[in-house]
């Protein structure tokens, strides 16, 4: 019996790989997030340099042996910043996700499940905020908290709320008729009560997928942020800040924005593939495409 029991509890290793294995792209955001993942972690040991570390006399020097992605303005390895700037691009796009995807699923789920006024007045202001382009607010919002990384951050994540209410919302809708639901209700639940045990929990899949999509996205806005100076001040080694002081050496040291700016466009296709794959796994109407 135990024998039997440990082979049934066994996980299905060869059925994951099979199923990864007709999404490719979730293959490679994998490796891609992996890798990056790798980097945030193992920064101090991969860096070759400090970041603020200043080398006058190799000022913008070009990638070489000593300096593999060259060295800035001021001779700061740029490959130790961009490997230190994993940590802060990524950790802010995690930030705005874990701020705004608790929030907007918690939110949405209990909009849908009250229906009436109180369904009407949430989806209202998720509306209104919607209906502004989303980089000029998170503009705005930053401009107005002030420049810094942490602004940006909440900035971010304030515009995120919404989307995460209306997924949350629609999968509540859905949810509320199902039995459990209305037996939790007969037997006196209340309604957050409902929503955090029953409805988040069961409508989590579809807001995790949008989450790691959201990721993406969070960095490449942090990064624009940092690029018109909203975001990550000096010294700090963020990618965006470091394209915006290097665009002025374009033409004549390319290294300088060159190499920051892929970090952050294969950080941001690598989450978004691994987001596009997960949807793909778990979405019934999108198997066998």
């Amino acid at each position: 019996m135990s024998i039997a029991m440990n082979k049934t509890s066994r996980f299905d290793w060869g059925g994951l790989f099979y199923r990864l294995s007709l999404h490719p792209q979730m293959i490679i955001g994998n490796v891609i997030v992996a890798i990056v993942l790798c980097v945030m972690i193992f920064a101090p040991w991969i860096a070759p340099y400090e970041p603020t570390k200043l080398d006058i006399l190799n000022r913008l020097a070009a990638p070489s042996a000593k300096h593999w992605f060259g060295t800035d303005q001021i001779g700061r390895d740029i490959f130790s910043r961009v490997v230190y700037g994993s940590r802060i691009s990524v950790s802010v796009g995690l930030g705005v996700v874990l701020l705004a995807m608790p929030i907007g699923a918690v939110v949405g789920a209990f909009s849908g499940l009250a229906g009436g006024k109180v369904d009407t007045a949430i989806m209202r202001v998720m509306d209104v905020m919607l209906s502004f382009p989303a980089f000029v607010m998170a503009i705005a919002l930053a401009a107005a908290l002030g420049p810094s990384l942490t602004n940006a951050m909440f900035a971010i994540a304030v515009l995120r709320i919404p989307f995460y209410v209306r997924l949350a919302r629609g999968q509540a809708l859905s949810l509320r008729e199902r039995s459990y639901v209305k037996a939790a209700e007969t037997f006196g639940s209340s309604r957050i009560r409902t929503v955090c045990r029953h409805i988040v929990p069961n409508a989590l899949a579809p807001v995790l997928v949008q989450a790691m999509l959201d990721i993406g996205a969070a960095i490449l806005t942090a990064s624009a942020l940092s690029f018109i100076g909203l975001g990550a001040q000096e010294p700090a080694a963020e990618w965006g800040a470091m394209v915006a002081t290097g665009r002025n050496f374009l033409l004549d040291q390319w290294w300088f924005p060159t190499f920051p700016g892929l970090a952050i466009l294969i950080t941001a296709i690598g989450f978004n593939l691994f987001g596009d794959g997960l949807r793909e796994m778990t979405d019934p109407r999108m198997q066998g495409r």
